[in-house]
């Protein structure tokens, strides 16, 4: 349905999702104007295979007297950015629609960064064709650390790596610039710090900050669902709630390793065309391990997921 289809006197309007609970959707429109909506049973009816989400691009439509506002149309989305459904359950869920990159956020200590993890929010981010950037934040915590050739491997493999911290403002100005006009997913575990990045960025957003838990180096659930937030430049940033599990759907096996940059050049030049890089004779790519122009760290995170896959 458009807009030009709408009965005489009922007001439509587009406008993006910005969260949602049981079945109400907030609603921002493009004049700045926020409405609650609840999806039309159509619609409903219509897409019982794709789930409206944070992100989508959306037609509102009022009743002849404004008081109730209702979702006709769900826009075509240019990106995704989808996991595995938790907890053991069969499916895709999408945790935002329309997003630009995917900033990836773990703390530098409290609770201690775990490289494979990173591996699995990076080939998420692969997997969905959507950009990515790495961010290590609280270096405060770490001011002996050679941060530069620790995160080595992920600069080689192409990423921007933003070392941050909100107590000594480092690092803020370049991630600034990074978010500016773009619709950003921000994801990572709990306790990285999204949360106090975003506050720190962009002071009205009043984000609800939580604490780490020492006994068990794992940071508490402070965003309850994925949120949107207009950001004052014009762009926007999704605050995605912290992953215990991250889950890759879609994603063949023997695709895995073209979610690894810094692999793809040695992809088609191995003996096999079907290579896994295991054990088979003449693989291109372990031979660059072997030369040292490949990091056999995320090798190992690859076979990881490769077994899980």
């Amino acid at each position: 349905m458009t807009a030009g289809s709408l009965h005489e006197g009922q007001a439509s309007e587009r406008g993006v999702v910005l969260h949602g609970t049981g079945g109400t959707w907030t609603v921002r429109t493009t004049a700045g104007d926020t409405h609650e909506a609840t999806l039309r049973g159509r619609l409903k009816q219509e897409g019982k295979g794709m789930k409206l989400a944070v992100g989508d691009d959306v037609v509102l439509q009022a009743d002849p007297r404004g008081a109730q506002w209702s979702i006709t149309e769900i826009v075509p989305r240019r990106s995704v950015l989808a996991r595995r459904e938790p907890g053991g359950r069969v499916g895709e869920r999408v945790v935002a629609a329309n997003v630009d990159q995917v900033v990836v956020v773990f703390a530098a200590a409290n609770p201690e960064p775990h490289p494979r993890m990173i591996d699995r929010f990076l080939v998420i981010a692969e997997a969905n064709d959507l950009a990515a950037v790495l961010v290590i934040n609280k270096v405060d915590l770490t001011p002996d650390l050679d941060l530069a050739a620790r995160w080595a491997d992920y600069t080689a493999a192409g990423y921007p790596v933003h070392f941050t911290s909100t107590k000594t403002g480092a690092g803020l100005a370049a991630l600034l610039s990074t978010l500016t006009g773009r619709t950003s997913a921000l994801t990572g575990p709990s306790g990285a710090g999204k949360s106090s990045l975003l506050n720190t960025l962009y002071p009205g957003l009043n984000l609800r900050v939580g604490v780490t838990s020492e006994a068990v180096n794992k940071g508490r659930h402070t965003t309850v669902g994925a949120l949107l937030h207009p950001l004052p430049d014009g762009g926007y940033v999704v605050d995605t709630p912290g992953l215990r599990e991250v889950g890759i759907w879609g994603l063949a096996s023997a695709d895995l390793d073209r979610c690894f940059p810094e692999f793809r050049p040695c992809l088609g030049h191995c003996r096999f065309k079907d290579c896994t890089h295991s054990v088979e004779p003449g693989c291109a790519l372990r031979a660059a391990i072997a030369a040292g122009a490949v990091s056999r760290a995320r090798f190992e995170s690859y076979r990881k997921l490769y077994d899980e896959l």
